[in-house]
């Protein structure tokens, strides 16, 4: 299933320090935010809390979100994909999405799993979907109230 407004490209890293000073010396930069956070996660085996190290840059409307995980057994989806050196290595794509209800109730109706899912109600929501037999990584969709999705960045 691929819906919604494609926005992000994410990358999984063992060091988000040098990725941003990459994309600073390399991009032309935008908009940067950076946030080292514990979120509270959904997987098929289990409920838990991660640590993550993110940086979110906007590189005119596409935003690049570079994943370091520091903590946590709920962020193995990120985890195994680490190279063993400092490089980025390509995660997922992110979707934008109007109504999450709706969008949500599609997702029962199609074939692949999700294998995350978190946010905060009303403001963000989010789930991953395991598209790797079809594109070859994972498609997160997310939904954001217009506050939030200007908050990150979004025009």
């Amino acid at each position: 299933m691929l819906t919604g407004h494609h926005f992000q490209n994410a990358y999984v890293t063992r060091n988000v320090d040098k990725a941003v000073a990459q994309f600073r010396e390399q991009a032309d930069v935008r908009t940067l935010s950076e946030i080292e956070v514990p979120v509270q996660l959904w997987t098929p085996q289990g409920e838990g809390q991660g640590v993550q190290k993110l940086a979110f840059v906007w590189v005119d409307d596409m935003q690049f979100e570079l994943i370091q995980p520091i903590s946590g057994d709920v962020l193995a989806l990120y985890r195994d994909a680490l190279p063993a050196d400092n490089r980025l290595v390509f995660h997922h794509i992110c979707n934008r999405v109007d109504d999450w209800a709706a969008f949500m109730a599609r997702v029962d109706q199609q074939p692949y799993p999700v294998v995350l899912k978190g946010g905060t109600p009303g403001m963000l929501e989010f789930v991953y979907l395991d598209t790797r037999e079809w594109l070859g990584h994972y498609v997160e969709y997310v939904w954001m109230g217009p506050d939030r999705w200007r908050g990150m960045g979004g025009l």
